[in-house]
C-alpha cells in the first residue's frame, strides 16, 4: 500500500476506566470509500474524533495526511459527527449559504445539485423538516466540499429506509466526479454495503480486520454475513 491517508499506531483513548480506543492500529489508503463497521460502542466515533483532532490519544499515535491532526489538517476534512443537528430557524438554503461562507472548499453549485438529487426543498426551515430531511441537509454541507477526506459518522442512524436510499444515491452520484477518500461508519450495513471498496471492522476499540472489501466477501460472503460471523467470534472470546 502507498502512503496511507490515515495511520493509527497503538492509539488508546480512555474515559475513566473505559477504553474507547484500545491500541487501535490501522492504515487506510487514499482514494477509497471505506466502511468503518462495528456495533454501537466499539470505538468508531472516537476513531473519527481522533482523526478530526477533537480528541488526543492518551497513548500511541494518529496521523492524517502524514501529520498529527489539528488546525493544519482540519481544513482538508469534511466531518459529519454522530447525532449532528442544525439550527432549526435556518432554511436549507441559509445553511448552504453558511457553508459557502465558512467551509473551505465548499462549492455552491455542487450543493444545489446534491439538494436536487436528494429532494431537499431549499426554502424549508430545518425545524420543520423530518429527521431524514435534516440529515440530507447536513450531508450536503459535507459532500459539497472539495477536500481530500470526508468522514460520515453513522449518517443513517434514526433515518427511515426511503431517506437512506436517497442519501446513498446522492453519495454514489457525487463520488463519480470526485477524487476523495470517504470514511462512513455504520452498524447498519444492508443498504450501504455496495458502497465500500475498503473495510475496517472494529470491536472494543480495536481493528479486528482491515483490507479490501472483496477479500472480506471472498472469505465470508456478504458484509451482512461478515458482520454476524466476525462479531460472533469476537464476543465468544
Amino acid at each position: 500500500m502507498t502512503q496511507p491517508i490515515i495511520s493509527c499506531k497503538q492509539a488508546t483513548k480512555r474515559y475513566g476506566r473505559k477504553a474507547a480506543l484500545d491500541g487501535l492500529t490501522v492504515d487506510i489508503p487514499a482514494g477509497r470509500i471505506v466502511g468503518v463497521l462495528g456495533p454501537n460502542g466499539c470505538g468508531k466515533s472516537s476513531f473519527f474524533r481522533a482523526i478530526a483532532g477533537l480528541v488526543t490519544p492518551d497513548e500511541g499515535t494518529v496521523e492524517v495526511f502524514g501529520r498529527r491532526p489539528g488546525w493544519r489538517t482540519n481544513g482538508d476534512i469534511a466531518y459529519l459527527p454522530d447525532r449532528a443537528r442544525w439550527y432549526p430557524n435556518y432554511t436549507a438554503m441559509q445553511a448552504i449559504e453558511w457553508g459557502q461562507s465558512f467551509l473551505p472548499g465548499f462549492d455552491m453549485e455542487t450543493a444545489k445539485r446534491l439538494a436536487g438529487w436528494m429532494d431537499v426543498e431549499l426554502d424549508t426551515k430545518i425545524g420543520g423538516m423530518s429527521r431524514g430531511q435534516e440529515a440530507r441537509v447536513l450531508l450536503i454541507l459535507c459532500l459539497a466540499r472539495d477536500v481530500p477526506l470526508v468522514m460520515l459518522d453513522e449518517p443513517f442512524a434514526g433515518i427511515d429506509v426511503m431517506s437512506r436510499e436517497a442519501i446513498v444515491s446522492g453519495i454514489i452520484d457525487h463520488l463519480e466526479s470526485r477524487d476523495q477518500t470517504m470514511l462512513i461508519s455504520t452498524h447498519d450495513i444492508q443498504e450501504v454495503e455496495g458502497l465500500f471498496d475498503y473495510t475496517v471492522m472494529m470491536d472494543r476499540g480495536k481493528a479486528i480486520w482491515s483490507g479490501e472489501t472483496d477479500d472480506l466477501r471472498a472469505e465470508y460472503g456478504s458484509l451482512r454475513d461478515v458482520f454476524r460471523t466476525m462479531y460472533a467470534k469476537e464476543w465468544k472470546r
